[in-house]
């Protein structure tokens, strides 16, 4: 049985190493990230509308009753189903990346309608706060999480196997930070582009990106099925 280790936070590890082992493969949890809330304004008063890069975001948002009508741009469908459950009523997904999710503000939004309301982690890749900016919107970045990346390798690591699933360029950085043996017979599965760049300053037998920024994608690349 393929041993598959899960390198994302909780509790997305969790639902990951479900749909892991509905693949018939042997999931090893092994998060090298903690989230930690953090205190910030989440009024969006005066906002056109939300913007979430993470289901971590969404999570972090305390209350989106007040808000539920708020429209919601959301990087990919996992984040846009979890802002559905949340409450939010008016959300569209850019089904993608950072960049897809720029593309989407560029063509739903104006400008001229009001700011945009970011709500995100301390690492967020590609820059999107910058890109819309650059495109003309104003833009309020709201820190709601941190990520706190781990100073060991987890022990079950260390231990036989075959894949390392990486959701997120912080994760591998982690991983390739801390230098973890035997790494020439492992295969790493990334979600993005961004992430296998981020995973390649390891010398892995091989490495795997999905071929679009969804964990269906990358669960197929790397598992088979």
């Amino acid at each position: 049985m393929l041993r598959v280790a899960i390198t994302r936070a909780q509790p997305e590890a969790g639902r990951t190493a479900e749909r892991v082992r509905a693949r018939g493969a042997d999931a090893i949890v092994a998060p090298l990230l903690t989230i930690v809330p953090c205190g910030y304004d989440t009024s969006t008063s005066g906002a056109q509308a939300i913007i979430f890069t993470s289901t971590n975001g969404v999570r972090a948002f305390p209350d989106a009753r007040g808000a539920r009508e708020r429209l919601v741009l959301a990087v990919g469908d996992a984040t846009a189903n979890a802002a559905r459950e949340a409450g939010f009523i008016n959300v569209r997904s850019a089904d993608g990346d950072a960049n897809a999710l720029v593309d989407l503000a560029k063509r739903e939004l104006d400008p001229a309608n009001g700011k945009l309301v970011h709500v995100s982690g301390d690492h967020v890749g590609g820059d999107v706060s910058g890109k819309l900016r650059a495109a003309g919107f104003s833009v309020d970045w709201r820190l709601a999480y941190a990520s706190i990346a781990a100073m060991v390798l987890p022990d079950v690591l260390l231990g036989p196997l075959d894949v390392m699933l990486f959701h997120s360029t912080r994760a591998a950085e982690t991983f390739a930070a801390l230098g973890a043996p035997n790494v020439d017979k492992l295969t790493a599965g990334c979600l993005s582009e961004s992430v296998a760049h981020a995973a390649a300053k390891s010398s892995w037998k091989r490495i795997i990106t999905a071929p679009y920024p969804r964990e269906d994608d990358l669960l197929t690349a790397t598992l088979g099925g």
